[in-house]
C-alpha cells in the first residue's frame, strides 16, 4: 500500500510531509494498521496536536477494523470523532447486488482476502457515522437511511467539482462517533437498533424487522435460508437456534451470500458471576429484557431490499421458529432435534461483546 501524509490547502492539495510504500503486515489488514497506520496517527497527533487528522483508507479496508485495532494507548494520543464513508449514488445498486469477490476487481488486500464486494460495501455503509452522498440515483438515499438509520447523510452534489469548505463543515469536528456502540451484528446483543421496519418506503425500498423471543427450529430455518438470502440485499442480526441454546449466532447476507458465525454465550448460558466479563450496556440489556424462561435468548433479524414481500419473509420466518408442541417438549428435546448446523459454531466462551 502507498501511504502519503500532506497538509491541507483551500485548493485541495496540501504540501506532501511523507510518502512511501507500506508493506503488508504479515498478509493481515489489523497487523498493518496495529503496527504501521495506528502509530503514524499517533505521531502526527502528538507533532501537530489540536489540528484535524483525515485518514482516506484504502477501499478494501473495513473501518471498523481500525476502531477494533486502536488499543487504549492509541485512544491516549487522539480519538475518532466521526468515521465516514463516501458513497457513489450511480452505483450503490450494482455493488450491493453483485456477486464479485474483491478480488474480481482487483481491490483484495492480501493473497488469503476472499471477502465479497458487496459485504465490504454494506460494512463500510453500516459502521460509519457520516454518509458523504456523491452524485444522484432515485433510490440512493432512502436505501442509506435503511442501511444505516443511525448516520448523518450528507450531498455533496452531481457535479464533478465538490464544495470542501462547505463539505467540511458536516464532517469535521461533529463528535458523531462513539466508541461505546458495537458494530454489527452484535450490536442487537446490546440493545441498539439494527434496522427500521418499513414496509412500503420511497422508491421501492423496503426494511423488514423481525424479533422473536422463540427459537428456530434448525432443520425448518436450513431449508428457508435461499428465500430469505435471495431477494434481500442485506440481511443481519443475532438469532437463537434451539439446538444451541447456549450460543447465540450472527446472520450476514449480502450479494446472494450468507455468513454465520459465534457471537458467544447468551449470558443466561453463563454463571451469574462470569457476568462481569461482558461489557456493561451488554448486562444491562439482558436485565431489561430477561425472561423467565428464555433468559436474555432472542432473535433480531433485519432486512433491507427492493419490493421485498415483508408479509410473506415474516410469515416465512415465524414458520421456521418451534411450535407450541416443539416448546413444551423443554430444551432437553430441542439439543436432539435435526440440525444441519450442527458443528458450525465454536463452544461459546466468555466474550466482552
Amino acid at each position: 500500500m502507498h501511504r502519503t501524509v500532506r497538509t491541507s490547502s483551500p485548493s485541495g492539495t496540501g504540501d506532501v510531509l511523507e510518502s512511501g510504500l507500506t508493506e503488508l503486515v504479515h498478509g493481515c489488514v489489523s497487523c498493518t494498521l496495529r503496527e504501521d497506520v495506528l502509530p503514524t496517527l499517533v505521531r502526527l497527533s502528538r507533532q501537530h496536536p489540536g489540528d484535524d487528522i483525515l485518514l482516506a483508507l484504502p477501499p478494501a479496508v473495513e473501518p471498523e477494523a481500525v476502531a477494533l485495532a486502536a488499543g487504549p494507548h492509541d485512544l491516549e494520543a487522539f480519538r475518532f470523532d466521526s468515521f465516514v464513508t463516501v458513497v457513489e449514488a450511480t452505483a450503490l445498486v450494482a455493488d450491493l447486488a453483485t456477486t464479485d469477490d474483491l478480488r474480481d476487481r482487483d481491490l483484495h488486500a492480501a493473497a488469503n482476502d476472499d471477502r465479497a464486494v458487496a459485504d465490504v460495501v454494506n460494512r463500510q455503509i453500516e459502521f460509519a457515522d457520516t454518509l458523504v452522498v456523491w452524485g444522484a440515483a432515485p433510490a440512493a438515499a432512502t436505501l442509506l437511511h435503511h442501511l444505516a438509520p443511525w448516520a448523518a447523510l450528507v450531498r455533496t452534489g452531481e457535479t464533478a467539482q465538490v464544495d470542501c469548505r462547505a463539505l467540511a463543515a458536516h464532517v469535521l469536528r461533529t463528535g458523531r462517533h462513539d466508541p461505546e456502540v458495537p458494530g454489527l451484528p452484535g450490536r442487537a446483543l446490546q440493545d441498539y437498533p439494527i434496522g427500521i421496519h418499513e414496509p412500503a418506503a420511497p422508491d421501492g425500498v423496503t426494511a423488514l424487522l423481525f424479533p422473536s423471543r422463540r427459537p428456530f427450529h434448525p432443520q425448518r430455518l436450513h431449508d428457508a435460508l435461499d428465500d430469505l438470502t435471495g431477494a434481500p440485499l442485506r440481511g443481519r442480526g443475532q438469532l437463537w437456534l434451539a439446538s444451541q441454546g447456549d450460543t447465540a449466532i450472527a446472520f450476514e447476507s449480502a450479494g446472494g451470500g450468507l455468513r454465520m458465525g459465534s457471537l458467544g454465550p447468551w449470558l443466561a448460558a453463563l454463571p451469574r458471576d462470569r457476568w462481569s466479563s461482558v461489557v456493561p450496556m451488554r448486562r444491562l440489556a439482558a436485565d431489561a429484557g430477561w425472561e423467565p424462561y428464555y433468559g436474555d435468548r432472542k432473535t433480531v433479524l433485519s432486512f433491507v431490499g427492493f419490493g421485498l414481500d415483508v408479509d410473506g419473509m415474516t410469515a416465512l420466518l415465524r414458520t421456521c421458529l418451534l411450535t407450541d408442541a416443539e416448546i413444551a417438549g423443554g430444551e432437553e428435546g430441542w439439543r436432539r432435534l435435526p440440525d444441519p448446523f450442527a458443528g458450525c459454531f465454536p463452544e461459546p466462551v466468555a466474550s466482552g461483546a
